[in-house]
């Protein structure tokens, strides 16, 4: 049995290979739900606009209203970063820890986009600023991981990541 496939379908033990293929099912029902979710939000950032450009003054967005719409915006992304880790988890049967330090990442970038600051205890502020130097701090330590597995220098080029769920580049232009 393979080291990084631990949720083998065909493993040794009958039972086993049952609960295995029961556990794959949920995560395909998870990667289904989480698609509606996707939906839902972009359903809400759409009820979100609407609202705020339709209030008077009509067509025109004050701070807080432009800081919801991020925050709209953003929880879709977020979603989508959801439901890449669940596509790249299915796919390869590992769990990407580099992904799912990006997308907590990107949760605390939300959050932080839309803190009210007039609001909120010295010792809140603090605690999300430590969440993201770590956050930081692991994903340099990632990326820097990976590009020396993969032969890059401190000078090379960082290579791109892309989700998934990304179209493929096009093709290069003729010379």
């Amino acid at each position: 049995m393979d080291d990084h496939n631990h949720l083998d379908e065909n493993a040794e033990d009958r039972l086993i290979a049952v609960l295995n293929r029961m556990v794959r099912f949920a995560i395909r029902i998870l990667a289904v739900l989480m698609t509606a979710v996707i939906f839902w939000a972009v359903a809400d950032v759409l009820l979100v606009l609407y609202e705020k450009l339709s209030a008077p003054p009509v067509w025109l967005l004050d701070m807080s209203d432009i800081f919801q719409v991020f925050a709209a915006f953003l929880a879709v992304l977020i979603a989508i970063e959801i439901l890449a880790n669940i596509t790249l988890y299915l796919r390869d049967d590992v769990i990407h820890v580099k992904l799912v330090v990006a997308t907590a990442l990107m949760a605390i970038a939300r959050k932080v986009i839309v803190l009210d600051l007039s609001v909120l205890e010295p010792a809140y502020l603090y605690a999300i600023a430590a969440i993201v130097i770590a956050l930081g701090i692991t994903y340099w330590l990632l990326s820097f991981r990976t590009g020396k597995a993969n032969g890059k220098g401190r000078n090379d080029k960082p290579r791109a990541t892309a989700s998934p769920l990304a179209s493929a580049s096009p093709p290069a232009a003729p010379s």
